[in-house]
């Protein structure tokens, strides 16, 4: 047990919390705590949880299963016996395991028991298809699975000599997850965990590529979160709403590390399909205090009458992609509140962000937060007003991964910065503003366009619910802005709604930026949710080639001078 480091851990975490208001001061004055040995289960969360009888740590509301809490000294109990079964089962220190669960209790007592036991922890999806899980097993090294019941006959042929652990009802072949809490009730560690030993190996949601093989340490995600917490203003008490899947970077941030290491209780709302007032309605019941949802969830919220739940909410967060300003106005109106929007990868915790108490500016993701140095930094490595994000790595975060992992080993950040593919501006105050991925940043007529900017104005038409811009090839302006749309319900997609969007994009942006073609179509998306931009750049460049256009297309210049509106006409 590392007790002195546990201390070490904490007086930072107070630190932060003391100066939640005081972003000059917090960013000056953190300093990441250095560890050299640290189990974040064994030397906090279940030192924390002694005799933590009363308050709730985990509380799931499931519209099929009713309600559960476990409090912080009931889950520190069943995660040892949990320990103690995956232990007798033949888990070992720097055994990868599979974990592919829904948001059920198993999950967190899983991965408490795994990180006490030294594994490392592969999380995955329910999404993950027979391929999947093959890339999964060969290139993470998986010697352990637990899943639930209903997921096992994914594995029914995948190859390997690998432990099979069911959750929920027994499976042929499977060890039952229900016999682990015969066990007993006391977890002995086998040996020290140094910090720096793995813990986590994600596999990115591939946006562009194959997904990357992120590996973090028991330093870097359970003590990087400090920044996060940061972020997100959690303090002792609260009750924290985070909407995110497990098997995802942001679930192990705001669904594991960070509320309990802020002392606060985990809420979870689980529901067969996305239903905004049933959502509301729990929000409202259990008095949740802390709310981070991704782009996508708000603006399904916001079709609501947000004002009719008489919340208890303090702080309102979102994550996942950037949020357009439209939706930002219509909770604030509403609840009063303002939405603070964040950035960070699988790779890094929480390092950009609008903080409590701060300004928050229109479309800004906020400043670094205390433990990141960042720098906007050309192809030459020159600072920019614009520019790719870079971390500074003298001295290197503590949030960030240990590097990717490769056939021969980690692949190892580089020693001076750290590329994040993203592009951003910067004012003169030190805010940040998204661009959009560096390679969905475009050029029409040598101006750059960036993707986010115009998607955020078409959200704001009524019709649209959700866009995805891209560059369609033109043979003289190289290329233009093309939106796909998927519209809003009651909207139609058909001339007139495509007219009124036109016209909507002449009144809002500069003639260079319009958008000049437009298709009604689903959105292709990672697993995780994010849109795949580099699906449809490719389709358009073949349609354009090819001459093809799609059904529900429309190009503006389908439309008359006195149709569209007189004003920047054909510039």
């Amino acid at each position: 047990m590392s007790a002195g480091n546990a201390a070490t851990f904490i007086a930072a975490r107070d630190f932060l919390v003391r100066h939640r208001d005081d972003y000059a001061t917090a960013y000056r004055d953190f300093a990441w705590p250095r560890l050299d040995r640290f189990n974040w289960a064994l030397d906090y969360f279940d030192v924390m949880a002694r005799g933590n009888a009363e308050q709730p740590a985990l509380w799931l509301v499931d519209e099929d299963a009713g309600e559960i809490k476990l409090s912080f000294a009931q889950l520190s109990e069943r995660s040892n016996r949990v320990a103690n079964a995956f232990g007798r089962l033949g888990v070992e220190r720097g055994d990868r395991i599979l974990l592919m669960l829904g948001n059920v209790v198993a999950l967190w007592e899983s991965m408490l028991a795994a990180m006490k036991l030294g594994a490392v922890i592969v999380p995955a999806t329910t999404l993950l298809t027979r391929n999947d899980l093959v890339d999964r097993f060969a290139r993470g090294r998986v010697r352990h699975v637990i899943a639930g019941s209903d997921a096992a006959a994914k594995f029914a042929d995948l190859p390997g000599d690998y432990t099979r652990i069911a959750v929920g009802k027994p499976v042929s072949g499977w060890f039952s997850y229900d016999d682990c809490y015969a066990e007993p009730a006391e977890f002995a560690p086998r040996g020290e965990t140094r910090a720096d030993d793995p813990l986590l190996l994600y596999f990115t949601s591939g946006t562009t590529a194959t997904p990357k093989l992120v590996l973090h340490s028991h330093q870097s995600y359970p003590v990087g979160h400090l920044s996060t917490i940061y972020w997100l203003g959690l303090q002792p008490g609260d009750v924290h709403l985070n909407i995110s899947s497990p098997g995802w970077a942001k679930h192990a941030w705001s669904c594991f590390f960070s509320p309990w290491s802020a002392q606060a209780t985990i809420f979870i709302v689980n529901q067969r399909r996305f239903n905004a007032r049933g959502l509301l309605d729990a929000v409202a019941r259990c008095g949740v205090t802390t709310f981070c949802a991704p782009p996508t969830v708000w603006r399904m919220l916001i079709q609501e009458d947000l004002a009719a739940w008489p919340v208890k909410l303090r702080e309102l967060i979102s994550a996942g992609e950037p949020l357009n300003p439209e939706v930002i106005e219509r909770v604030k109106a509403a609840w009063h509140l303002t939405i603070r929007d964040g950035y960070g990868q699988t790779e890094t915790t929480a390092l950009v962000g609008n903080t409590p108490g701060q300004k928050v500016k229109p479309g800004s993701m906020g400043r670094p937060l205390p433990g990141y140095r960042v720098a906007l930094l050309d192809v030459a490595g020159t600072p920019q007003k614009e520019g790719e994000i870079c971390l500074l790595l003298q001295p290197r975060p503590i949030g960030l991964m240990q590097g990717y992992q490769g056939e021969s080993g980690v692949l190892s950040v580089g020693e001076a910065v750290y590329h994040s593919g993203d592009v951003a501006t910067v004012d003169d105050d030190g805010y940040l503003t998204y661009v959009g991925r560096a390679d969905d940043v475009f050029k029409s007529s040598d101006y750059r366009i960036s993707p986010f900017e115009l998607e955020s104005m078409l959200i704001e038409h009524p019709a649209v619910a959700e866009a995805a811009v891209v560059p369609s090839p033109d043979p003289i302006r190289l290329a233009v802005p093309k939106a796909y749309l998927v519209l809003a319900s009651g909207h139609a997609p058909d001339r007139a709604t495509a007219l009124s969007i036109f016209r909507h994009c002449r009144a809002a942006l500069a003639p260079f930026k319009r958008v000049r073609r437009l298709e009604f179509a689903d959105l292709p998306k990672t697993i995780s949710g994010k849109i795949r931009r580099v699906e449809l750049r490719r389709a358009e460049a073949a349609n354009r080639q090819s001459g093809r256009r799609g059904a529900l297309e429309f190009w503006e210049e389908d439309f008359s001078d006195g149709e569209l509106g007189a004003q920047n006409s054909k510039s």
